[in-house]
């Protein structure tokens, strides 16, 4: 999925901002789509950014607290409330202030740190033969039944449909439509379009190698229990909980994002496991101030709002940060809470990449290169189908049965693929 649909959606998008220019990525989409496709393009990009900034304030505050800090990362502990609003007010700093030249020098230090740990966290898998579940074997294994609650049998009937239940939930190292939001300012950084592969492409695998280490590392801890320096995962009252093995030899309850830290300790030590919980808890961090930033200029830009000062600026970004505290209280408050945002999160993550998809599509077309449409029009179908038959399912969405949402999602994959073939046939918008 990261090779044919996220790392060709990041290529494709980059590189057609880069032949038009810079342009960003609205008018990308309004040049090669139309104003109506335009309009709900920045209702999408906007709630996305919104639900990212609320995302990656929560992760990582979550480990940071946890994992680092040693405190309970409940919602009644005001320690979890303080190193929130750390992060949120870097946020807000970040978001009203230029500080990118300060930033711009730090960040690559910790995306190398997260790198290097992805690294070591696989040869330690590899070379330790950390128990994971192959596909070709039972999915119900000792520790957990997966398969019962990938195809919905007895207790875990109502979390079956490992589509698109499983497509919606593992979602950046596949497919990213955030990154699309992010192409233009990437794209003006570049000297020459033979920068693209490597800008582009490469650094998408990259993060789906990441993505797939830490998803390994997870099951493989899961698969060592408790007992064994892993952890325990159960399915109580139709949520997941993870448990790790206390002092006194019982189950100590802990959240689905201070996995990663008992990950981090367990393969690479404490030394390299507190350098990697740093790159891990940085990193998000860094999606965050980025993502809150642009939705800031895209307000700004849709709605003609001048930013040329601090006033202006703060004007703007006040409202989006109440909006950011209210997600962020209430999937802290709710006991389910993390796992419904993380959900809407990355099938808004993943419905924004058909827009860029579909412009990849229709700027081959354009372009007489209608022999290569099928690459960005596969994942485009493929993912229409997924984010339609869920939202059309989903109890905050359109409530339908099963069978209802996958055939309305069928129907809007076929409906897509005709709208692209159909305005391909006709030249591109002039901005």
């Amino acid at each position: 999925g990261n090779v044919i649909g996220g790392a060709m959606h990041d290529y494709f998008a980059g590189m057609i901002c880069t032949r038009d220019g810079g342009i960003q990525m609205p008018d990308m989409i309004k040049k090669y789509t139309n104003s109506k496709v335009f309009w709900i393009y920045d209702v999408f990009v906007s709630v996305l950014l919104l639900l990212v900034g609320a995302v990656f304030i929560y992760t990582p505050g979550d480990i940071a607290a946890t994992q680092v800090f040693g405190f309970s990362g409940g919602a009644k502990d005001p320690t979890t409330w303080i190193i929130y609003g750390i992060i949120f007010v870097y946020y807000y700093i970040a978001t009203v202030f230029p500080i990118d030249k300060i930033i711009g020098k730090v960040y690559p230090i910790f995306g190398a740190v997260l790198v290097f740990s992805a690294v070591g966290v696989f040869f330690v898998m590899v070379g330790n033969h950390y128990p994971l579940v192959n596909v070709w074997d039972s999915w119900n294994t000792g520790a957990f039944a997966y398969g019962d609650y990938f195809f919905g049998v007895g207790d875990m009937k109502s979390f079956g449909h490992f589509m698109p239940i499983f497509f919606v939930t593992v979602a950046c190292g596949i497919l990213s439509g955030f990154h699309s939001t992010q192409t233009a300012l990437i794209a003006r950084t570049m000297k020459s379009e033979r920068e693209g592969k490597m800008t582009f492409y490469n650094m998408m695998i990259v993060e789906g190698f990441i993505a797939m280490v830490w998803a390994a590392g997870t099951m493989a801890l899961i698969q060592m229990g408790a007992a064994k320096g892993g952890i325990t995962m159960q399915f109580e009252n139709g949520v997941l909980r993870y448990f790790q093995q206390a002092a006194d030899g019982g189950l100590k309850a802990i959240s689905a994002t201070s996995v990663v830290g008992v990950l981090c300790r367990k393969a690479l030590g404490p030394v390299g496991g507190a350098i990697a919980l740093i790159g891990v808890i940085v990193l998000p961090v860094t999606s965050g101030d980025t993502a809150l930033r642009a939705l800031r200029l895209t307000i700004a830009d849709t709605f003609h709002i001048k930013q040329d000062n601090n006033a202006r600026r703060l004007m703007l970004a006040t409202p989006i940060f109440v909006l950011v505290f209210g997600i962020l209280v209430w999937a802290k408050v709710d006991t389910n809470g993390f796992n419904l945002l993380w959900r809407y999160f990355a099938w808004s993550n993943q419905a924004m990449a058909l827009f860029a998809l579909a412009a990849a599509a229709i700027y081959l077309l354009i372009e007489k290169k209608g022999a290569f449409v099928w690459m960005p029009l596969i994942p485009g179908i493929f993912y229409t189908i997924v984010c339609g038959s869920y939202i059309l399912n989903a109890k905050i969405g359109f409530n339908l049965p099963w069978n209802a949402a996958y055939a309305g999602g069928v129907a809007l994959a076929v409906l897509y693929a005709v709208s692209v073939f159909v305005r391909g046939r006709r030249p591109a918008n002039t901005l």
